[in-house]
């Protein structure tokens, strides 16, 4: 009995000693957890909900939608993509044009330094663009603005007369290099600053260049034949901002018409509205717009009127970067993602698309109805917006009380059967008539009978 006691005892100090051993922390996993909290997160910064910062990794619940639409293909700009080996044939190209633009403003006395020097002054206000930690040192990421920039203002004067060529430049006499150097240019994880952009370029314009156009409007007439950009934007120098190329173009469809947004209503029942097949049945009329942006759409008396959009393989991704961009960015408006809402809810089959495209609201020039249907549906998903603070509220508010009104469903309903071919219509007209006599000779019968000659 003694033994026993002692040997529990002596248990019980080992398992006080298990229990002191386990309460300890390891200090070395104590100060590996201490320098994670003081660390500064570097994959989205502290900063990246700032005004300015405004050029973001696209998230990847939309890159896993469609890769091909974030990432260039040819060539890079900025940071998030730089030195990539795929992208090695431009990178070559534009050491050639930085070096075309030394060798004309060098009658200026501008230098490599100059353009250098004017850049490391805009080093730290560059960097609060990105929403990632940038790992270039002061040099690496001078030296890439300066490239990329200069490659760009070059090819802008270019495309826009200012600045002659060699025709057979392969980045101009290839058609292909350039239509894929556009839509590289307005991916968002492809941009640098429109600051470092209009430095740039007032740094070197020649005395020849000043009575013409402004950087914005050399960007969007370079763009002016792969997206449909309001010609008034452009004719009258009306050049909207923006932070960096992407934004500048988005901007250009937001006229001052279309940037109020609705404040938010806490009393209404805004809801999403049906697919075209289903508006149709409630005598929902299509119509083209006459306007060129096509973000001006309107509802009147059972009509809604939408401009012409063409969908091809530049528009495409322009409209995903853009809804990304909005996504990312707080402090614009969400004007491109309530459009590619509004045509998601329109677009559930490719019946919808042919009778958009045969009414002249989509020029189709990307394939089959059935993938333009598939790119509006992706536009659309794991995107969020306020329906109740959008320029469409009242759009999408007339449209559901039309289509919930049963007069005109009925109505609808009564006018394609009876009106929806011609035979149908003299079927029906027939049977009127035959109505119409059949009521008469009744008529007469019994008048004749109360009312004997």
């Amino acid at each position: 009995m003694e033994r026993y006691s002692g040997d529990q005892h002596q248990e019980n100090e080992s398992i006080d000693q298990l229990v002191i051993t386990i309460g300890r922390v390891n200090p070395a996993h104590l100060a590996s957890m201490e320098e994670k909290i003081l660390a500064m997160p570097k994959l989205l910064r502290n900063s990246a909900g700032q005004n300015s910062c405004c050029i973001f990794r696209v998230p990847q619940s939309l890159v896993q939608i469609n890769l091909q639409a974030y990432h260039p293909h040819i060539i890079s700009i900025g940071p998030y993509h730089y030195g990539k080996e795929h992208l090695n044939m431009i990178q070559e190209h534009k050491w050639r044009f930085l070096g075309s633009l030394l060798s004309r403003t060098r009658s200026k006395g501008l230098g490599l330094e100059d353009y250098l020097s004017a850049i490391k002054q805009l080093e730290g206000k560059s960097r609060n663009c990105y929403s990632q930690i940038l790992n270039l040192s002061s040099d690496e990421l001078v030296e890439m603005l300066v490239l990329d920039g200069c490659f760009i203002v070059e090819l802008f004067r270019i495309v826009g007369g200012v600045v002659q060529t060699d025709p057979d430049d392969p980045i101009f006499a290839l058609s292909w290099v350039l239509s894929f150097l556009l839509r590289d240019l307005v991916k968002l994880e492809n941009q640098i600053p429109f600051f470092i952009l209009q430095a740039l370029y007032d740094l070197s314009k020649m005395p020849e260049e000043e009575p013409g156009p402004c950087l914005a409007t050399l960007a969007l007439e370079s763009f002016k034949y792969t997206v449909q950009i309001p010609s008034e934007v452009i004719q009258q120098n009306r050049s909207p901002n923006g932070r960096h190329l992407l934004d500048l173009l988005r901007s250009s469809f937001i006229p001052t018409t279309l940037t109020a947004e609705r404040p938010t209503r806490t009393d209404s029942s805004t809801e999403m509205i049906q697919c075209v097949s289903k508006l149709r049945q409630a005598g929902i009329k299509f119509r083209v717009g006459k306007s060129e942006n096509f973000l001006d759409i309107k509802f009147q008396h059972g009509v809604l009127e939408m401009p012409s959009v063409t969908i091809d393989d530049f528009t495409t991704p322009f409209f995903l970067n853009c809804v990304a961009l909005e996504q990312c960015y707080k402090h614009c408006s969400k004007h491109i993602t309530t459009y590619a809402t509004l045509m998601d809810c329109l677009i559930n089959t490719p019946r919808d698309v042919e009778f958009l495209c045969d009414n002249n609201v989509i020029e189709n020039y990307f394939g089959t109805n059935g993938e333009v249907a598939h790119i509006f549906n992706i536009l659309g998903k794991d995107v969020t917006f306020d329906i109740h603070r959008c320029y469409l509220t009242g759009v999408f508010d007339d449209v559901n009380e039309y289509y919930k009104n049963n007069w005109h469903m009925q109505w609808a309903s009564f006018k394609y059967t009876y009106f929806k071919t011609p035979w149908s219509f003299i079927s029906a007209l027939a049977a009127i008539i035959l109505l119409i006599l059949t009521m008469a000779q009744t008529f007469y019968t019994v008048y004749a009978y109360y009312r004997p000659p």
